[in-house]
């Protein structure tokens, strides 16, 4: 319980740092999630066969990944099996302490911005590279748009 005050604590000053010059400037913030999802997945796959294939690796990080961060597996995964999935997550955790409201729907972008890089760094780690973004239609639900670029 403790560690995850202390994460949601940190989160929300990772954002203040980030953010207290540049109003809707992402980036630093992303890359900050990239490279502590690069160093997270490291860690957790050390004792972990090699995924067979892409789904299976996005399967982990929706299950093992997610839930050693979030301590919850995603609600939803759907693919259109050409490198497009969603990732659903109905409480996102960094949005359930946000109250629903339209006003507050044009802040989501910056509670969601640090677990698209995180799970791009992590996928980076594990050999794919992708696009990830995110998308808020209704507080706390949010949906992960994770990309595969095959080229």
């Amino acid at each position: 319980m403790t560690e995850e005050i202390v994460f949601d604590c940190l989160h929300a000053e990772i954002i203040n740092y980030c953010l207290d010059d540049k109003e809707n400037d992402f980036s630093t913030l992303e890359y900050i999630g990239f490279t502590t999802g690069y160093r997270l997945i490291e860690r957790l796959t050390r004792d972990v066969t090699r995924f067979k294939d892409e789904l299976e690796t996005i399967k982990f990080i929706c299950t093992d990944f997610w839930t050693l961060i979030y301590k919850k597996q995603v609600d939803n995964l759907r693919t259109n099996n050409q490198g497009m999935y969603v990732v659903q997550d109905k409480a996102f955790r960094f949005l359930t302490r946000i109250s629903p409201g339209s006003k507050q729907l044009q802040h989501a972008p910056k509670f969601v911005a640090f677990t698209c890089g995180l799970v791009r760094g992590a996928l980076s780690n594990l050999g794919i590279t992708s696009t990830v973004t995110a998308e808020v239609q209704s507080i706390p639900a949010c949906r992960f748009h994770i990309e595969v670029n095959r080229n």
